[in-house]
């Protein structure tokens, strides 16, 4: 499978929450012949890798939603007010091109607010507020953007970034590593498990809706009724300037990151053992953060029915929430191989040691 060329489809193609359909149709591309695929009544997708008939079933879900925006006012002037959907800092937004899907295709735009060489000196100062900001897509009336470019309130807003290789050829720059990072993963992992056998059933599930709310998370894991859960989103990098090892110890290429508890799931103990011994007979660096002010699908997962072990595994990314993200090949790479150890290992012993804890 060509690596760069997959990362590149996924981090381009757009999918905000509730609006994930192109993301889940690339995926289905990728992994159609290599699963049994069902999607759920949200518009989860759910792929089954049948192992053995008998062993415990694995979900590892992965969210398709990036943040992004909604049309929400058309201003006489032809303006568009927005709102946002998912957890946008509003110092990254001014400047920034945008894409709105539209009945009849995509209108480009740009985010703009009113021009600091006008401000008062009290107010140059201040930052500037989402909700004083606008889209302007060229057009001079409320009219023009309806009845020509076929804007209407609803429709969706995506950011937009290109696909880079940076230049020491191991960092990739992108939107939406979080969490097309996790997707890609997926991906590759079914790629690789194609023609190996594994001592359980593998669902491999790419969510919607993660970013306003875990949505798909609970409404996917209903159809899967998993043993283990492993879900895949990235952590916050903390190797820029003005950030110390306790706001975030989590540095670009140092290896894959297990989150041991986030505002939505504290790790299961046993898993997190397993998890990490697993790493340590392939070799692969890992490092360990919490995120206490978010949270991942792990938080649906672990409370369905009587209780499922779950824990996040994922990437270090910088910027994340912004129109470009930073993420490490390496880190990348070794994600997909411990993601393999696992899978290859999780049989129903594995499963009942687990469980002790």
């Amino acid at each position: 499978m060509d690596r760069l060329n997959l990362l590149k489809n996924i981090s381009e193609v757009n999918g905000i929450p509730g609006f994930e359909s192109e993301v889940r149709e690339l995926i289905k591309g990728y992994v159609g012949s290599k699963c049994e695929i069902e999607t759920d009544n949200l518009g989860s997708l759910v792929c089954r890798k049948a192992g053995q008939s008998d062993g415990p079933k694995i979900m590892i879900p992965a969210h398709m939603d990036e943040i992004g925006f909604m049309v929400h006012v058309i201003t006489d002037d032809g303006f568009i007010k927005f709102i946002p959907l998912g957890g946008w800092w509003d110092q990254v937004l001014l400047g920034q091109r945008v894409q709105i899907r539209t009945s009849e295709g995509l209108v480009s735009g740009v985010i703009g607010s009113k021009p600091p060489h006008i401000l008062k000196d009290e107010d140059k100062n201040k930052v500037v507020k989402k909700d004083t900001m606008f889209i302007d897509v060229g057009a001079s009336s409320k009219q023009q953007v309806i009845e020509e470019l076929h804007i209407r309130p609803g429709d969706p807003i995506f950011p937009v970034s290109q696909f880079e290789v940076m230049g020491n050829g191991r960092v990739v720059a992108g939107k939406a590593w979080d969490d097309r990072a996790g997707c890609a993963a997926l991906i590759e992992l079914l790629d690789r498990l194609e023609n190996q056998t594994h001592p359980n059933t593998l669902y491999a599930v790419a969510t919607v809706q993660e970013e306003v709310g875990l949505r798909g998370a609970r409404t996917s894991t209903h159809v899967v009724q998993p043993d283990i859960g492993i879900a895949l989103d990235v952590g916050i990098a903390g190797d820029v300037p003005g950030v110390t090892p306790e706001e975030s110890p989590l540095k670009l290429g140092a290896g894959p990151v297990m989150y041991v508890a986030d505002g939505s799931a504290i790790a299961h103990f046993g898993l997190r053992r397993f998890v990490i011994e697993v790493a340590e007979e392939l070799n692969i660096p890992l490092q360990f953060a919490a995120l206490l002010g978010g949270g991942t699908d792990a938080g649906e997962m672990h409370l369905f029915g009587a209780g499922v072990p779950s824990l996040t595994l994922g990437v270090p990314v910088r910027y994340i929430h912004t129109h470009t993200d930073y993420m490490h090949l390496d880190d990348y790479d070794n994600l997909v191989k411990l993601l393999e150890g696992i899978v290859q290992r999780l049989d129903w012993d594995a499963v009942r040691e687990i469980k002790k804890w």
